[in-house]
């Protein structure tokens, strides 16, 4: 009888991969171990060391690897996380800045230059709101603790003013005391959470501003991909389309679960109908593959040639393995 390869996989566990997690669906052929993992910690130990056989990882870390011949690991078009940004951005409740517009020629802080959350708005206030993103003054650092540092190799290009914040401060303790002028952070600040008057959202009416956007381009951000060890995919090139596979089954419940108005499978009342709203307004929000996601890529990709990422917007078949992009038809 032949064996099950054995496979570590680290990510968070969601609605939508619970059933790998609980093993109710298994990648045919793997032995899945399912590794549930803090995602700083996770970012972390993938993108320096490679700890696991496959992993969820911040898609901007990949993509700033991603033309590297010696690239530690291939990515599967399977997006575990997306989110809107638009709530990610932080300034003084003081301060004069009231619309993006105005934060041009400004400090921002930002956990890491490749976070993905931070791609992704630097490349939308940039389109869609006019922002010069090369008279900012970016500045690199913890939100809660001094000295964190990239967790990919990236090198931003000179025409913009990178650096890492004073040592010994946070993005929070910055922010607050007026060395920044906003803060871009996919996790929002402790204090903020906290309900610290000093400190509000730019955008106070995010989910007007993140459903705006999304009418005009058709796009929910990809924050996160699964990626595979390159040495296990030497050694068993199948398994790369059997976790895309499993994933996709694994998520197909979630949705349906969450419509069932017969009970509630979060601690939301109104579940079944936040679900209902929020499919008539995104459609599919968590759809894998490149098919349904070609303007979401596009975009993305775009903009990571734009920060430096990427010397050039790179083709599909060079961010995820080629065999993955595609499925046979009958």
């Amino acid at each position: 009888m032949t064996r099950d390869v054995p496979l570590t996989y680290a990510g968070a566990v969601y609605d939508r991969t619970r059933p790998l997690y609980d093993g109710s669906v298994r990648p045919e052929g793997v032995d899945l171990r399912y590794l549930e993992t803090g995602i700083e910690e996770l970012f972390w130990r993938q993108g320096r060391y490679h700890e696991f056989d496959a992993a969820e990882f911040s898609f901007g870390a990949y993509l700033a690897a991603a033309e590297r011949p010696d690239r530690p690991f291939d990515a599967i078009p399977v997006f575990p996380s997306r989110a809107f940004r638009h709530s990610a951005l932080y300034v003084r409740a003081d301060s004069e800045i009231e619309k993006p517009e105005q934060l041009s020629g400004r400090t921002i802080g930002t956990p890491e230059w490749s976070m993905t959350a931070s791609l992704w708005m630097r490349g939308i206030l940039g389109e869609h709101y006019g922002v010069d993103l090369q008279s900012v003054q970016w500045r690199t650092g913890g939100l809660e603790e001094p000295g964190r540092q990239e967790k990919s190799p990236v090198v931003p290009p000179d025409r913009f003013d990178v650096g890492p914040l004073p040592e010994g401060t946070t993005l929070t303790g910055d922010l607050l005391d007026g060395s920044l002028d906003a803060v871009l952070t996919a996790r929002p600040p402790r204090a903020f959470l906290a309900g610290d008057p000093r400190i509000r959202r730019l955008f106070p009416d995010f989910r007007t501003a993140e459903l705006e956007y999304h009418r005009a381009t058709g796009i929910v951000p990809i924050m996160h991909v699964v990626v595979v060890k390159r040495d296990v995919l030497e050694r068993h090139p199948w398994v790369a389309n059997n976790l895309r596979h499993a994933f996709e089954l694994a998520r197909q419940p979630a949705t349906a679960q969450l419509r069932d108005t017969a009970v509630c499978t979060s601690s939301l009342v109104w579940e079944s109908a936040y679900a209902e709203q929020e499919r008539s307004l995104l459609g599919d929000p968590f759809a894998y593959g490149v098919d349904g996601n070609r303007a979401t890529l596009d975009a993305v990709l775009r903009y990571a040639a734009e920060q430096g990422f990427t010397s050039r917007p790179l083709e599909l078949a060079e961010v995820f393995l080629p065999g993955t992009l595609t499925d046979a038809k009958v």
